[in-house]
């Protein structure tokens, strides 16, 4: 299995190739990507010299395009997959039609990975990319069970890539509206799930109010270490409970699943966090890396070692992981 790690900047992209990532994936400084976050993403000057340090040590890079243009702004989406194909980038990850339509007829040779925003979930949906405009891989979203997982890959002869750690969302991918609802930016057309112009601090006291578009998302008391303020990672009271009724933050964590995903032909593993740092990026991907190689050669044997855990841990949201949707005892 291939491991594809983030790099929101070119700290963390030489952080994951220099960690044994197979494959980086990154974006531009617009809203063509869904991270597109202030002090985030690439120029063409240091997208070139990422390129050019990941291929010299045998890495891949997959450009991110992975929003949807409208009818005015198509052309900077149509300029941004020019510039990813003359760069010499091995892949973009598109969600929109008709973008990948564009792509495949102007960069045929340019590989298409197809975005877990188009929230494909089935087999049908994947084939029909495939024969309409030759993706080669799609990332599944993050609401799948390892049974549905693997039923997909039995179904089509497109490569498949799971997520395996980092930020869980329990949305599906492409469809949240809950951040449009609140700031009049959709993080599809946008590029951010929440604005940083949208964001509010305030202090009362001992506590610290965060908003979103002006709807008070949580409140921290003195010594609790206070979340980026997303919709559906926030505190709201709801008939007198005050607790998460969306999303608690915690850290999706697949280690143990790994000869389970390999033995059903899983492509390549993603390591979510463009947003985070190149320490978050160094330590994920070496843990990541040396998780994989154990797999692959000794798949009976291989257990989940404890200082794996505890690295994680250490770069893990709320420092607490689940198997998400992945795990359902129920069935």
């Amino acid at each position: 299995m291939r491991l594809v790690c983030p790099a929101g900047t070119p700290p963390s992209l030489m952080a994951a190739v220099d960690n044994g990532a197979d494959d980086v994936y990154l974006g531009f400084r617009d809203e063509t990507n869904a991270r597109n976050f202030a002090g985030l993403n690439f120029d063409e000057a240091s997208l070139r010299k990422g390129i050019d340090h990941a291929h010299a040590r045998g890495a891949n890079v997959l450009v991110a395009l992975n929003t949807y243009p409208q009818p005015g702004t198509w052309r900077r989406w149509h300029a941004a997959v020019d510039r990813a194909a003359a760069l010499g980038a091995d892949a973009i990850i598109v969600a929109d039609a008709g973008l990948m339509r564009y792509a495949s007829r102007e960069h045929p040779k340019l590989r298409i990975h197809l975005s877990v925003q188009g929230s494909a979930t089935n087999a049908e949906a994947i084939n029909f990319y495939h024969e309409r405009f030759g993706v080669a891989r799609a990332v599944l979203p993050r609401v799948l069970s390892l049974a549905q997982v693997e039923k997909v890959i039995g179904r089509t002869k497109v490569e498949i890539e799971v997520f395996g750690f980092g930020s869980l969302s329990i949305m599906v991918e492409g469809r949240c509206a809950l951040s449009s609802y609140a700031t009049g930016e959709s993080p599809n057309t946008h590029g951010g799930c929440s604005p940083a112009k949208a964001i509010a601090w305030q202090e009362r006291g001992t506590v610290l109010e965060s908003r979103l578009g002006g709807v008070l998302i949580d409140r921290f008391d003195a010594g609790e270490s206070p979340g980026y303020p997303t919709l559906c990672r926030g505190r709201f009271t709801v008939k007198g409970e005050t607790y998460y009724p969306f999303e608690e933050p915690t850290s999706l964590n697949t280690l143990e699943l790994l000869p389970k995903l390999q033995a059903m032909g899983v492509t390549a593993v993603k390591i979510e966090g463009r947003q985070r740092t190149s320490r978050y990026v160094e330590t994920v991907t070496r843990v990541w890396r040396s998780a994989i190689d154990e797999c692959a050669t000794h798949p009976q044997r291989y257990r989940v070692h404890p200082a794996w855990h505890e690295a994680l841990a250490s770069v893990s949201e709320g420092r607490q992981c689940t198997l998400g949707a992945y795990h359902r005892p129920w069935k």
